[in-house]
């Protein structure tokens, strides 16, 4: 296979600079982020499937890979398999023990992930931002956040179609002199806010910026405040799909947080 993918740019990224704690988030956020075809021993029966498990020096693997293409290579025959994304796998995984085989033999991103950096991995996704108030009292352009996370940002607001209208970064002042930055959603959808909150906190930990550097808010387009937001804030459009695209993610498997697929 020629054509790389954002998984192999990470993957290279991260060979070339092997003491780049940077590269190396950015990797992980990839594979997180990104569709995996997982080899299943049989086709899924429902919600349970069943993945191929490699043993190897004591430890236990599945396979994946981020194109169907690239499993089918590999195995070499029609097989069965789940597509789902990687933070899903990584958090259906951590619990067994059990670690990665990615793109073995078939693309210049092949890894052996070991169990505990899926644990590692699961942990870091699942871990969900603090909830606090506070007054706005000003707000003003952004200034000084490295590009690094400008591009993170972006990736992530990318993938999160049909969740909200926009989105706005910019410099706050809080009630009581308190300085940061924000990035404010406009028109979230219902139920939407905690997956874009948690979205940003990813942001931020994939880039290596200190938790807490940014703080989320939310605001209807009718708000006052959403006019202050489009003057001053650096504007994110968030993808809008197409009504059948939508029920379409919403059926995908491991789509629903609440109903994920099982192992068997």
């Amino acid at each position: 296979m020629t054509d790389l993918t954002p998984l192999d740019a990470a993957h290279a990224a991260m060979e070339a600079a092997p003491d780049d704690d940077g590269a190396r988030l950015r990797f992980y956020e990839r594979l997180a982020d990104c569709e995996l075809f997982l080899l299943l021993t049989e086709e899924a029966q429902g919600e349970n499937i069943t993945p191929e498990v490699f043993e190897l020096a004591d430890e236990s693997f599945v396979l994946v890979f981020d194109r169907d293409d690239r499993l089918a290579q590999f195995v070499g025959k029609p097989a069965p398999y789940a597509a789902l994304s990687g933070r899903v796998i990584a958090g259906l995984l951590a619990e067994q023990g059990i670690g990665l085989g990615v793109n073995l033999d078939v693309a210049p991103s092949s890894i052996l992930i070991p169990p505990q950096a899926v644990a590692w991995l699961a942990g870091t996704l699942g871990n969900a931002p603090a909830e606090a108030e506070a007054r706005i009292e000003a707000v003003a352009p952004p200034l000084g956040l490295p590009d690094l996370l400008l591009t993170s940002l972006d990736a992530k607001l990318a993938s999160a179609a049909g969740l909200a209208d926009a989105a706005y970064l910019l410099g706050v002042t809080y009630e009581g002199g308190g300085k940061g930055h924000m990035l404010a959603f406009v028109d979230a959808a219902p139920g939407a806010q905690g997956a874009l909150a948690k979205a940003v906190a990813e942001a931020l930990t994939f880039s290596g910026i200190e938790a807490g550097a940014l703080d989320v808010a939310f605001f209807r387009a009718a708000e006052p405040m959403a006019a202050r937001l489009a003057q001053h804030g650096l504007r994110f459009d968030l993808p809008q799909p197409a009504e059948a695209v939508q029920e379409v993610l919403r059926m995908a498997p491991g789509s629903d947080p609440a109903r994920p697929p099982k192992l068997r």
